[in-house]
């Protein structure tokens, strides 16, 4: 097969008139939903599902790809303006980027969050059209034993995200844990933790929790405290959008670990881009000489995680289309709307229907420059979002994330969920617990749960199987140095300040 051949083939398809429309129409649509405030990606592609029964499948999943993508980029600036993320993704860019806000540079942060989430999208890309067979071939590698060890290595590396005390953090993250028992057990069916309530048989909304930790929360926190420093949109221009040269610099290696790290954990078959953001935060903050400038408006905390987070959106199609695996609940929709199109991805996609793959992967960098020069010019009117009046912005911001969160399930009680878990984040940011590593530990629970009893069935009870494979043993080596080097830093006596003038 020459694969500069169908390259061509997909970016002929990618660039035809109806193509071009949808795909510009899906990034438009998903920027929007991104910016809403509790709404997801997750519901206006189930939205707009019905309206592409009548196209042509490949344009229908172009649209809807644009919408998945887009609404990456739309989630920043939420996050960003109002500490409340779009999606679940960008709750990570929040823990720097509203900080920049509060300072002033506002602007600064969304012109990085852009920028750092087109190149790494672009990045990912040109990994997807080069490398995607021997992605798809080392992904059929990994077994639970693997999954499991990577997962292990995204929860000890989230026990230094926030900043503050490390033994919070782990205290939230095995709140986390425990959060995510409540439910069915996968294996057995048993009701566990529901307290006799059928809404609770699946678990709780993951939407619930994001959104109550982040979006109600910061709405109590900025109730009778102090308000967010407004900001004149007047003053604001592509030259004030600029990072200065230090800022520049600071930002090129954080973007391209984050994207390496976003591409390889997106290539692989239940990862997703939540593991992928949280892991590339981690990364920099162990890697920065002053990792206390975390959490106060590091332009790298916003850089790496932005590019981690498109780079493996983009990256996750790779395990949908090549193996049928989807990774994560979106991309599970997206699994069933090809099939819902005739289409039915497997290890034979790629060879039978280049057309449609190779289109796809095509209209993701059309998508990405379309988003680039969408959402630039823009940014003036995102930032004027600050000087609604509080008495209207609350009460709306309260409204969408209702609305959201119902929209999944179609259940009045994770309403009521998002409120509890948004008083319980208001009192922890009182206390200050981090409500970032509860959230990784919430998501990674269930899974972590269920690939290590399926390691166990493979190996018949032995737990060698864990350190016996190769990947495996990988990961748990990366995982127990991180641990050891987290447990050095909290023993190890700190320096007492010499001088008593120091701010």
């Amino acid at each position: 097969m020459d694969i500069f051949a169908d390259i061509a083939l997909g970016f002929q398809r990618a660039v035809s008139p109806d193509a071009l429309l949808f795909c510009f129409l899906g990034v438009t649509i998903g920027t929007f939903v991104g910016v809403l405030p509790g709404v997801g990606a997750l519901a206006a592609v189930a939205l707009c599902l019905p309206f592409t029964y009548y196209l042509d499948p490949t344009v229908a999943l172009i649209m809807l790809a644009g919408i998945f993508y887009g609404a990456q980029y739309g989630g920043s600036i939420a996050s960003i303006l109002l500490n409340v993320p779009g999606t679940v993704t960008a709750a990570v860019t929040a823990l720097d980027g509203n900080p920049m806000t509060k300072q002033g540079r506002a602007g600064v942060a969304l012109f990085t969050a852009m920028m750092s989430s087109f190149i790494g999208g672009s990045i990912a890309i040109v990994l997807m059209m080069m490398f995607t067979p021997m992605l798809a071939q080392f992904a059929l590698r990994f077994s639970s034993a693997e999954y499991f060890m990577i997962m292990l290595l995204g929860l000890i590396a989230a026990s230094t995200i926030a900043p503050g005390s490390q033994l919070k953090s782990l205290a939230m993250m095995a709140a986390g844990l425990a959060i995510g028992l409540i439910g069915s057990d996968l294996n057995t069916g048993t009701m566990r933790f529901t307290f006799n309530r059928i809404e609770l048989t699946d678990g709780i909304s993951l939407v619930s929790v994001a959104m109550g930790l982040f979006g109600v929360a910061e709405i109590l926190n900025s109730i009778g405290g102090k308000r967010p420093e407004k900001i004149d949109a007047r003053k604001i221009n592509f030259r004030t959008m600029l990072p200065s040269r230090a800022e520049l610099k600071q930002m090129v290696k954080p973007i391209l670990r984050g994207t390496f790290i976003g591409a390889g954990i997106g290539a692989l078959p239940g990862s997703g881009a939540v593991v992928a953001t949280f892991m590339s935060y981690a990364v920099e903050k162990k890697a920065a000489k002053d990792p206390s400038r975390f959490g106060k408006g590091a332009i790298e905390g916003v850089a790496a995680p932005e590019a981690a987070n498109n780079a493996s959106v983009q990256t996750a199609f790779i395990p949908t289309l090549s193996l049928g695996i989807p990774g994560d609940a979106l991309m599970a929709f997206m699994l069933g709307a090809m099939l819902i199109h005739g289409i039915v991805p497997g290890p034979q996609f790629i060879i039978e229907q280049p057309v449609i793959f190779w289109g796809l992967v095509a209209s993701f960098w059309i998508g990405n420059i379309m988003l680039l020069v969408l959402n630039l010019p823009l940014i003036g009117i995102w930032v004027r979002m600050l000087s609604i009046p509080y008495q209207i912005l609350y009460p709306a911001m309260l409204f969408f994330i209702a609305i959201g969160v119902y929209s999944v399930h179609y259940q009045v009680f994770d309403i009521y969920m998002v409120m509890l878990f948004g008083v319980i984040g208001f009192f922890m940011n009182k206390f200050g617990y981090p409500a970032a590593p509860l959230l990784l530990g919430f998501i990674l629970g269930p899974l972590m749960e269920e690939h290590f009893k399926r390691a166990l069935l493979m190996s018949r009870g032995q737990f060698d199987i864990f350190w016996e494979r190769p990947i495996s043993a990988v990961f748990l080596a990366i995982a127990a140095c991180l641990l050891a080097y987290s447990v050095f830093t909290m023993l190890r006596p700190r320096k007492k300040p010499t001088n008593s003038s120091e701010v």
